[in-house]
């Protein structure tokens, strides 16, 4: 059986981030790819750790966390956040979504 990369991925950032949050979406079946394909990921993180960071070193954290998923995959989605932010966009109401898929058939 082929292991979930979702696992993974959920498994490396809750080792390496103290997170308040963390959820992981597989969207690969929104990309042209079945249920299996596991080619493309949405991911919120939630930390304190990224308090004082700009978003390219928050970016820069987790892809390195990530490194050996990152060059298996298509596409990852980050939204890295701090929880001020985070409570910010649940009182806006705000939805966190992936771009479109240029190669979508």
């Amino acid at each position: 059986m082929q292991s979930s990369i979702k696992s993974k991925i959920e498994e490396l950032l809750g080792q390496q981030i103290k997170a308040e949050f963390i959820e992981v979406t597989d969207e690969s079946w929104q990309h042209g790819g079945g249920p299996e394909a596991q080619s493309h990921f949405k991911i919120i993180v939630v930390s304190t750790q990224f308090e004082g960071q700009k978003l390219l070193a928050r970016h820069r954290l987790v892809q390195s966390i990530l490194a050996d998923i990152v060059s298996r995959v298509r596409a990852i989605s980050l939204h890295t956040l701090t929880p001020t932010e985070w409570q910010k966009a649940e009182e806006n109401d705000v939805s966190f979504r992936s771009p479109g898929c240029h190669n979508k058939k």
